[in-house]
C-alpha cells in the first residue's frame, strides 16, 4: 500500500510540476507582452472570479472525495455516484444564479473593482463559472477513486490548452486592456477543454449519475465549512485587490497606473514564485487525503498517525530545499524571467514565509480529511485578520511589503493553530525537532548561497547564476538534511521497487 502511495505521490507531482512550469513559462511571457500594468487587470479579473468560483463549488471536491472513500470503506458504489450528482447538484444551485445576476445586473457589480477596465473583462469568464465547478467536482470523484492519472493529464492539458491559446491570442497585442481580455478569453477556452474531457473520462470509467438523496445532507454539513474557509480566502484577495491599489494611491501617492503595476508586480510575479511548492504540497495532499480519510473512518489510529508525521514532515523538507534557493537567487531568477528588479527583493524578503506557508497548506487539507473543517474555519478567520491590519495599518509606511507581512503573519499563525490542533487529535505525533533541525540548515544553506553567489554574480549573468548556483545550493540544503537524517533513500527505492 505504502508502495503505491509514493508511486501516486511521484506520478502526481511530475504532471504537476510541468503544469507549474508551463504556468510559470506563460506568466513570463504575459509579462514581456502586456507589461505590469495588464497582469494587473488580468490579477484582478481572476481573483474577483475566483472569489465566486470558490464560493460555488471550493469545498465540494475535497468532501466528494471524502465521502466516496467513506463508502469505499464499506463497498457501497451506489454511495459513491450519489456524492458525485450530489456535489453537481449543489454546485448548479449557486454558479447558475450568480452568473445569470452577475451577467444582467453587472453594471450595480463596479465596485467590485479597483479598475473600472476589469469589468468587462470579468463578464467573459461567467460561462466558466458554471463549467468550471461542474468539472471540480469530477476532479474529486477522480481523488476519491484515487485515479490520479487521469486527473494529472487532464490538469496538465487544460494548463497547455490556456498556454497554446494565450500565446495566439495576446501575439503582437501591445495595448494592455486588449492583453489582458484576450488572455482571459484563453483561461475560458482551457475550462471548457478541461470539462468535456472530464465528463467523457468519468462516464467512460463507470461513472453515474444516480439520486443524490442518500449523500447530500452529509456533503452539504461538511462542504460548507471549507466553502466557507476557502470563499473566504477568495474574498480575503479580491479585498487586497481593491485596498492595496487604493492605499498605494491615496497614502504613498502613486497614480492609477503606478499602482496597479505594483500590484501586478507583487500578485502577479512575486507571490507565484513564492508558491512554488504548491505544487509538491498539493500533489502530496492529493494522494495522501483519500488514504488518510478511509484509515480515519475505519479507526486506524496507528496509520492514521503515521500518514499525519510522515506528510506534515514533507512539506518542511520541500520548504526547508527551496527557501534558500528563493533567499539567495530570487533577484536572479526575477531579472532573468521578468526583467523586474523590485520583484527580486520582493522574493528575498519574503522567502521564508515559505515554511509556514506549506505547513498551513498541509495541515489544513490533513484536518479537513479527519472532519476538522469548522476549526480550520475559525483559524482561516483569526489569521485573515493579521493580513488585513498588517495593510492597513502599515502600508503608509512600508508600501507594497506591508501585503508581504501581512502574508507572513497569516500562515505562520494558521499554521502553528493547525500544528496545535493536530497534537491534540493524533497524540504522540512528533515534528518540533524535524522543524527545528529544518531551520538549522536553512539558515547554513542561505549564508552558503549567499556566500556563493557573492562570488559568481561578478562574473557571470543572471541566467549563468541560476544555472550555477541553484544545483549547488540544493545539493549543498539535500546533503546537510541527509546527515541529520531527515529523510532517507528508502521511498526512492519503493518508488522504483517492482510490485509483487
Amino acid at each position: 500500500m505504502k508502495n503505491n502511495i509514493y508511486k501516486s505521490a511521484a506520478q502526481v507531482t511530475v504532471f504537476s510540476t510541468v503544469e507549474k512550469g508551463l504556468s510559470f513559462f506563460y506568466r513570463i511571457i504575459l509579462t514581456r507582452i502586456i507589461g505590469a500594468e495588464g497582469i494587473g487587470i488580468y490579477q484582478i479579473c481572476l481573483t474577483v472570479f475566483a472569489v465566486f468560483l470558490t464560493a460555488a463549488s471550493s469545498g465540494i471536491p475535497v468532501t466528494v472525495s471524502r465521502l466516496m472513500a467513506k463508502s469505499g470503506a464499506v463497498n457501497d458504489t451506489r454511495g459513491k455516484h450519489s456524492a458525485v450528482t450530489a456535489g453537481i447538484l449543489c454546485t448548479l444551485a449557486v454558479t447558475i444564479p450568480i452568473a445569470i445576476i452577475l451577467f444582467f445586473g453587472r453594471n450595480a457589480f463596479g465596485f467590485l473593482f479597483s479598475d473600472e477596465r476589469c469589468l468587462d473583462i470579468f463578464i467573459i469568464l461567467l460561462p466558466g463559472l458554471i463549467i468550471t465547478s461542474i468539472y471540480a467536482v469530477i476532479r474529486g470523484s477522480f481523488w476519491g477513486n484515487k485515479q490520479f492519472l487521469p486527473y494529472s493529464v487532464i490538469e496538465l492539458l487544460e494548463d497547455a490548452v490556456m498556454v497554446v491559446a494565450g500565446i495566439w491570442l495576446i501575439f503582437n497585442v501591445s495595448d494592455p486592456v486588449i492583453g489582458a481580455r484576450n488572455a482571459t478569453i484563453a483561461v475560458l477556452i482551457s475550462y471548457v477543454f478541461s470539462f468535456v474531457v472530464s465528463i467523457f473520462w468519468y462516464l467512460k470509467k463507470g461513472g453515474r449519475f444516480v439520486s443524490p438523496k442518500q449523500q447530500l445532507k452529509p456533503l452539504i454539513s461538511s462542504a460548507t465549512p471549507i466553502t466557507a474557509m476557502r470563499t473566504s480566502t477568495s474574498l480575503l484577495n479580491s479585498a487586497v485587490a481593491v485596498i492595496l491599489p487604493a492605499l498605494l494611491i491615496n497614502v504613498c501617492g502613486y497614480t492609477s497606473s503606478e499602482a496597479i503595476a505594483l500590484y501586478g508586480v507583487v500578485l502577479g510575479m512575486a507571490v507565484p514564485m513564492l508558491f512554488t511548492p504548491n505544487a509538491l504540497i498539493g500533489s502530496i495532499a492529493v494522494v495522501v487525503a483519500p488514504e488518510l480519510s478511509e484509515n480515519y473512518y475505519k479507526k486506524k489510529e496507528k496509520a492514521v498517525r503515521y500518514d499525519v508525521e510522515k506528510t506534515v514532515k514533507a512539506a518542511i523538507f520541500i520548504a526547508t530545499l527551496l527557501i534558500p534557493v528563493l533567499f539567495v537567487l530570487g533577484g536572479a531568477i526575477s531579472e532573468f524571467l521578468y526583467d523586474n528588479e523590485l520583484c527580486g527583493k520582493i522574493v528575498r524578503v519574503s522567502s521564508f514565509i515559505v515554511l509556514p506557508m506549506c505547513i498551513m497548506m498541509i495541515t489544513n487539507t490533513i484536518l479537513n480529511s479527519m472532519n476538522c473543517e469548522k476549526r480550520t474555519l475559525v483559524y482561516f478567520f483569526i489569521s485573515a485578520a493579521a493580513m488585513i491590519i498588517s495593510i492597513l495599518a502599515l502600508t503608509k509606511f512600508i508600501g507594497v511589503y506591508a501585503y508581504i507581512l501581512g502574508l507572513g503573519l497569516s500562515h505562520t499563525i494558521c499554521a502553528a493553530l493547525n500544528l496545535r490542533l493536530l497534537k491534540k487529535k493524533c497524540s504522540g505525533i512528533s515534528y518540533l525537532k524535524y522543524t527545528l533541525h529544518g531551520l538549522m540548515v536553512v539558515v547554513a544553506a542561505c549564508l552558503f548561497g549567499w556566500l556563493l553567489n557573492g562570488i559568481i554574480c561578478q562574473y557571470v549573468a543572471p541566467l549563468w547564476q541560476i544555472v550555477i548556483c541553484a544545483p549547488l545550493i540544493l545539493g549543498f540544503t539535500a546533503g546537510a538534511l541527509y546527515c541529520l537524517e531527515m529523510f532517507t533513500m528508502r521511498p526512492f527505492k519503493k518508488l522504483f521497487a517492482k510490485k509483487r
